[in-house]
């Protein structure tokens, strides 16, 4: 039953929890503006949704034994990077507000354009069950 609603929903049932992570790690970026030596983070989307997908082409690094150190920022999410400043700083953070703000407002620009569609999607499938 997932897969049907998966295959009906399309693209947007993939990317919509991967945009409320890259959101979330855009706000870490902004909060942690101050912070000495924090580096900002963002999620390689692309590379999370051809993951999310089931796509092969640029696979992860597996670890084959429990000494290998797995891979990512947090080695948790192995498509979280670091994002490098413009204008480098002299307590070492990266995060440039102006360049968090924009790429905020993009992100909730898309996360609001998938959330319209499946919407619609949802709301089309109710009229077909209802009849109205």
């Amino acid at each position: 039953m997932p897969n049907l609603i998966s295959d009906y929903l399309g693209i947007h049932a993939q990317a919509m929890p991967l945009r409320e992570q890259r959101m979330k790690l855009i706000a870490g970026n902004l909060s942690n503006a101050d912070t000495p030596g924090y580096k900002a983070r963002d999620l390689d989307f692309d590379a999370a949704l051809r993951h999310a997908q089931g796509a092969s082409s640029n696979a992860l690094m597996t670890t084959t034994a429990e000494r290998h150190y797995a891979i990512g920022g947090d080695g948790l999410n192995p498509f979280q990077i670091t994002r490098e400043a413009a204008q480098p700083s002299l307590d070492g953070n990266t995060v440039d507000p102006d360049v968090e703000r924009a790429a905020y407002g993009r992100a909730a620009l898309e996360y609001r354009a998938s959330l319209s569609f499946v919407e619609s999607k949802v709301r089309s499938m109710l009229t077909a069950i209802t009849g109205q």
